[in-house]
């Protein structure tokens, strides 16, 4: 037997995977989940390793020497991953971003639409009235609400006669110039002026008059196009209510006041005039129109004419030049027309201004009497 030296065995390596262009046999860590493969399924390029531990490759090699060595990887250096999984990856993510933050804009902005208009229900009409008012949105329930509401109805009536001028207050209830107001503001008078609120004056006629409620409706003349006042309903109102006065005591038009009713149905008799063009009382708007309330008299005597009513008592702040005008609850709605208040004389003969003892003809009664007032009534 011949000795021989016995060569050495050469080192087994794995045929390499065929090269694909843009590929690199080994998995980027940059590449999408999803374009991982199947664990049941490999990939035709890729190695893959059998539960022996036997890596396989695409060509039929397996790692390991005899089959059962360890995963081989090949030899020599891999091609460098090409960049364009990376970029494309970038991309998508920084698209799925954008999408993201436009959707988020996007629906915030509509949110922030939606609650703006849900809590701004003045942002399709600030001017609107609230439903079942007379007033602005803005404005509802407020004396500042109230007075811009109404103010535009509320008048300034200056009554000229043979004894002298006086002045009282009148509320609009028609756009063509119909106004309520008092009859001892207008008795006996030969001409009446009207002062709108915005200025303007007119001149006015007597349409009817009632004595025994103290009511009048006088009528203006070439007017058009005014703000007529909405009237309520006095059988609604309770004590305590709230309510605002306008009118224009001692001639300052367009004063507002405020207070709450202070008692309902009070029995109050005033002055009243049944001998016309002789000698007629003329109103004072100094010393205020003489009435009687609780066995008392007050700004003077009654005389022998006169006339009892039911009336709304108040505390709102009345005094002589506020007959005539309006008595209106919160919701910018005319409940009485104030006609008769109590002003102790101070020593000087002057009125000492209001206590908060006002009364008012409820609207209902006013209602109730228009049709005869507009046909000359009792005059």
């Amino acid at each position: 037997m011949t000795d021989h030296q016995e060569q050495p065995q050469q080192p087994y390596y794995p045929p390499r995977p065929p090269y694909e262009p843009g590929r690199s046999p080994y998995r980027s860590f940059t590449e999408p989940i999803a374009a991982q493969p199947s664990a049941a399924q490999p990939s035709a390029a890729e190695p893959f390793t059998t539960e022996h531990g036997t890596t396989i490759w695409p060509s039929g090699g397996h790692g390991g020497h005899g089959g059962h060595g360890g995963h081989v990887p090949p030899v020599g250096p891999a091609p460098a991953p090409v960049p364009g999984p990376r970029r494309r990856a970038k991309r998508g993510v920084g698209l799925m971003a954008a999408v993201a933050i436009a959707a988020a804009a996007v629906g915030g902005g509509t949110a922030t639409l939606v609650q703006q208009l849900a809590a701004d229900p003045a942002t399709t009409s600030a001017s609107a009235p609230v439903a079942g008012t007379n007033v602005a949105a803005r404005g509802a329930g407020t004396v500042a609400g109230v007075a811009e509401a109404v103010s535009p109805s509320i008048v300034e009536i200056s009554a000229a006669s043979n004894s002298g001028k006086s002045t009282g207050s009148g509320v609009i209830i028609t756009s063509d110039g119909e106004i309520v107001t008092n009859n001892h503001v207008v008795s006996g008078a030969s001409e009446i002026t009207v002062r709108l609120d915005d200025g303007r004056t007119f001149p006015a006629e007597v349409v009817g008059t009632d004595p025994d409620k103290d009511l009048a409706l006088i009528e203006l003349k070439g007017a058009s196009g005014l703000k007529a006042a909405s009237l309520g309903s006095s059988k609604d109102v309770k004590v305590g209510d709230e309510v605002v006065a306008i009118g224009s005591p001692e001639g300052l038009t367009g004063t507002v006041t405020s207070g709450i009713v202070s008692a309902l149905d009070r029995d109050v008799t005033v002055a009243k005039d049944e001998d016309q063009g002789q000698g007629q009382r003329q109103y004072d708007p100094r010393q205020g129109w003489p009435f009687e309330f609780g066995g008392q008299r007050f700004n003077g005597d009654t005389g022998s004419s006169k006339t009892t009513y039911k009336a709304l008592q108040t505390d709102a702040s009345l005094n002589p030049g506020n007959s005539g005008g309006a008595l209106i609850n919160m919701n910018g709605e005319i409940i009485g027309i104030n006609s008769a208040m109590y002003s102790p004389s101070s020593s000087s003969g002057s009125t000492a201004g209001s206590v908060g003892l006002g009364f008012a003809i409820p609207i209902d009664t006013v209602k109730a009497d228009l049709d005869d007032l507009r046909s000359g009534g009792d005059s």
